[in-house]
């Protein structure tokens, strides 16, 4: 008797929601995509020239010369990538960022480790123990990730709705005194670029002896500290949402990362140094994870000195460009739920309307964005992201505007109530 030969499918169980998204992938040019040539924001997909909007790389620094510059000469110093553990052996790069990256912040101290997503995965379970996380309902994905393997070590997870500081009270106050309470959520959202009410949020915690734990992975570079003298409402400095709330860090710890805005794969926690000593002997990425590589790390110090120099006027020219968007999309009645003024433009779709059909479309006439499908969004919020950088020319953002109109005057944009 014969044996039909293994497809390795059975061993796998493929849920039905991701079936969407598998179609996108496999049919769907936005997605999944080989490109083979930048210059500028203008990307080259085989020999198709598209507009970027799907960087995050919000500052433009990824294409700056003075950083680029700053990489071979600290490779030539510690190699491509000196590979002890940070608990092991740290290169001097490591405690001159943490050093520049506390006063930028205006923090008590500050921890970099490799990425957010290792934060949250090692950092919240440890700050949790057998206490409670309380999740903000819109908290990034990562987060809930993170959330989930706590749960699994002895932790209580509860959901509180986003933007509801009444309901996260109602929570609080429910769990005895004395057990660890944490409060996880985004700073600036990635999705609807809208930032939290901070200092009530903060206010709660502190009623309640909580901790705040806030994600501000598309925050970091962008917004700061507020000032009589700032040329943009982003503030200055780009020193992230506590500062720019106007908040200190008691009772707040702040996630953020150099991926977005700097260009550079690393990340960091602001948080007190009787905290960081103890992260160093208990959480994973700084005993077991293999380092940054060194040209992050030197492209993270050569952005610092750049931020120093002209940092708020990229970001005052990185305000304007947004505008440019903003503008259009609310002049033509196109809803998007950013209501402020940061760089992160979501567009739902219009009831019924197909992302695959808007994708192309989007594809065809040259414009490159992060299209949100489900299972990744909500079915409600399906639709696309367009993330606009300083690199971006002016050229470029009237294609998006024009491609925009075109959607809207077609129907497939959700519009305004």
């Amino acid at each position: 008797m014969s044996l039909a030969p293994l497809t390795g499918l059975e061993f796998v169980q493929r849920e039905g929601r991701w079936a969407d998204l598998e179609r996108l992938r496999s049919g769907n040019p936005m997605y999944d995509a080989t490109i083979e040539e930048i210059k500028g924001r203008r990307i080259r997909v085989g020999d198709h020239w598209l507009a970027d909007f799907a960087s995050c790389n919000y500052l433009g620094f990824d294409l700056e010369p003075e950083i680029m510059a700053a990489i071979e000469p600290e490779v030539r110093r510690w190699g491509t990538h000196p590979s002890w553990s940070r608990l092991l052996g740290n290169p001097a790069l490591y405690p001159q960022i943490e050093e520049r990256l506390t006063a930028l912040l205006d923090a008590p101290d500050t921890l970099v480790l490799p990425t957010i997503t290792h934060i949250h995965m090692s950092v919240l379970p440890i700050l949790a123990g057998n206490g409670y996380i309380f999740l903000d309902s819109q908290a990034h994905k990562t987060i809930y990730d993170g959330s989930m393997y706590a749960r699994g070590l002895g932790a209580t997870v509860q959901r509180f709705r986003s933007n509801d500081v009444e309901h996260l009270r109602q929570l609080l106050r429910a769990v005895p005194a004395g057990v660890p309470k944490i409060v996880a959520m985004d700073g600036v959202n990635s999705m609807t670029g809208n930032a939290p009410d901070l200092v009530a949020f903060a206010a709660a915690c502190r009623e309640n002896g909580a901790l705040l734990y806030v994600d501000d992975a598309h925050g970091f570079g962008v917004i700061g500290e507020r000032a009589a003298h700032e040329t943009s409402p982003y503030g200055l400095k780009g020193n992230s949402i506590v500062k720019y709330c106007g908040e200190t860090y008691d009772n707040i710890v702040l996630v953020g990362g150099f991926s977005k805005a700097y260009s550079s794969l690393l990340a960091f926690l602001a948080l007190p140094t009787w905290l960081k000593n103890h992260l160093k002997v208990s959480a994973p990425p700084y005993l077991y994870s293999g380092p940054a590589p060194t040209a992050s790390l030197a492209t993270v110090l050569a952005g610092f000195d750049v931020n120093d120099k002209r940092g708020d006027d990229i970001r005052t020219d990185l305000y304007r460009k947004t505008m440019k968007v903003l503008d259009h999309v609310r002049g033509l009645g196109v809803y998007t739920p950013n209501t402020g003024s940061t760089p992160v433009i979501e567009l739902p779709l219009a009831q019924g309307e197909d992302i695959d059909e808007v994708g192309k479309l989007l594809w065809e006439r040259g414009i490159y964005v992060t299209l949100a499908a489900y299972p990744l969004v909500p079915r409600d919020q399906v639709g696309f992201r367009a993330q606009v950088t300083a690199a971006n020319g002016d050229d470029e953002l009237d294609e998006l505007n024009a491609v925009i109109t075109e959607l809207a005057s077609a129907g497939k944009l959700r519009t305004v109530r």
